[in-house]
């Protein structure tokens, strides 16, 4: 607790760059104040302060520990909190990202899952760019991530796989076939998600095309499942999907790929530091959830490169 507390007054300073001030912060008197980061440098075995009768400034030790610290502290207050909430039995509602193409029977079976637990679930329509950016910063406390991702810092539950098949017109000449290969949609456009919104996936996705035989002769972004199945109709591409885009509209239809071929991998992540305690139980839960569909399977995590993908930006 001691050391916790030197790096509260060592915070206090390095945000004021003044020492008295930093004392009235704090409550107590200077002197006091200047011993303990005395102690603290001697304890680090760095200076962490360049001063003199005028000016106060951060070492670049000094810069690094602020970070550290700031860091260190916010850990500290949300773990202590979470263990008085649990205590009493007043647990914080779970702040849980997930990707807008995730199924309503997902959704609801989470709610009403969690709902014997009494603990509110705060679900929000994320992409995954978006959850890893509200993890890094503590906004949200699990994220159900689209794979490949850099999941550096967090912690990841078991994963699931999902096959994708084909979205295309009703009316197209490959509609009659019961299923397809990639190389079937040569000369077609495809409708995709926007590549900021997934990028691992997103490029992973283009280059199990190529690798197949398909090259889409043009790419269009749409996110919402009417505007997918808009580009779809009136012929800009076909699209990847589980399957319940086409439930909505019958004049297109969904064709399956051979097995293996193009799978969507999901997983919950949460901060690998002081997370909700439920977190662990929530991704066991979805995991669940989703294999009920008969299709997706358990999958293990592999990592990844996480780079543009040449071949559609054009670089050596």
């Amino acid at each position: 607790m001691d050391m916790l507390r030197q790096l509260r007054y060592f915070v206090a300073v390095a945000e004021e760059l003044h020492f008295g001030r930093a004392a009235e912060r704090l409550g107590i008197a200077q002197p006091p104040l200047s011993q303990r980061i005395r102690k603290l440098e001697n304890d680090l075995g760095a200076r962490l302060f360049d001063r003199d009768s005028r000016r106060v400034e951060l070492t670049e030790a000094g810069q690094i520990l602020l970070a550290e610290s700031r860091d260190l502290l916010a850990r500290w207050e949300r773990a202590t909190s979470l263990v008085g909430k649990a205590h009493r039995g007043e647990m914080d509602a779970l702040r849980v990202g997930v990707p807008p193409e995730l199924a309503g029977r997902v959704l609801a079976a989470i709610l009403t899952a969690f709902e014997s637990r009494e603990v509110r679930v705060d679900l929000q329509e994320l992409t995954t760019a978006e959850q890893i950016r509200l993890l890094a910063d503590r906004q949200l406390d699990a994220g159900l991530l689209q794979h490949p991702v850099d999941v550096v810092g967090l912690e990841l539950g078991p994963a699931v796989d999902t096959p994708v098949g084909v979205v295309l017109p009703r009316d197209s000449a490959l509609a009659v076939r019961s299923s397809l290969t990639l190389a079937d949609l040569a000369g077609l456009g495809l409708v995709i998600f926007p590549r900021a919104a997934a990028p691992g996936l997103y490029d992973a996705t283009l280059r199990t095309c190529w690798e197949h035989g398909f090259k889409p002769t043009r790419v269009q972004h749409a996110r919402n499942p009417e505007f997918v199945l808009g580009m779809v109709l009136s012929g800009r591409g076909v699209a990847f999907d589980q399957g319940m885009v086409a439930q909505k509209e019958p004049r297109v239809v969904w064709r399956p790929l051979p097995e293996g071929t193009l799978n969507w991998r999901l997983s919950l992540a949460w901060p690998a530091h002081a997370p909700h305690p439920l977190v662990a139980e929530l991704a066991e839960l979805i995991v669940r959830v989703v294999q009920g569909d008969g299709t997706s399977r358990p999958a293990a995590i592999q990592a990844a490169p996480h780079r543009p993908w040449n071949v559609v930006y054009g670089r050596p």
